[in-house]
């Protein structure tokens, strides 16, 4: 790591997201957009943790789903990659956003620039989006060395 202004402070730049699984392994599989029921203003990276709880059976029985995650592991409780949070809007209906991923009356998070890590890092997450420590982010740019703001 060149920089280690990186770390001063890595919540002026990169934000933690947890979502659950199989949701967050989908969004590595190309699943956009994220949904959610608020707005977010954050632009820039965020780090995708995918949250404990085990999925939901049903949702994995999903051919959407089943087709995302098919031969990949749900890790759990750990940052499995990043991506460039770019744009947040509300549902406008099929005609604007023809994802099969976009629910509607959902905010949709758009993401670009995914990157999964090569190895999870285990990490605590919180709700909604969250500073990440530079510890963990150190850890992230161990793997992606040439993710910069």
């Amino acid at each position: 790591m060149n920089d280690p202004a990186l770390l001063t402070d890595p919540g002026t730049w990169v934000r933690g997201i947890t979502i659950r699984q199989p949701w967050a392994t989908c969004i590595l599989a190309g699943k956009t957009p994220e949904n959610r029921p608020a707005h977010w203003p954050w632009r820039g990276w965020i780090l995708i943790h995918a949250g404990k709880p085990k999925p939901d059976p049903a949702l994995l029985r999903d051919p959407l789903v089943a087709t995302a995650i098919r031969g990949r592991e749900l890790h759990r409780g750990a940052v499995i990659g990043v991506a460039r949070l770019t744009d947040c809007h509300l549902d406008q209906g099929p005609e604007h956003c023809t994802s099969p991923w976009a629910h509607r009356d959902a905010y949709h998070l758009v993401l670009d620039d995914v990157r999964e890590l090569p190895l999870p890092v285990p990490a605590t997450g919180a709700l909604p989006a969250w500073r990440p420590a530079p510890e963990l982010v150190a850890q992230v740019l161990q793997q992606l060395p040439g993710l910069r703001p």
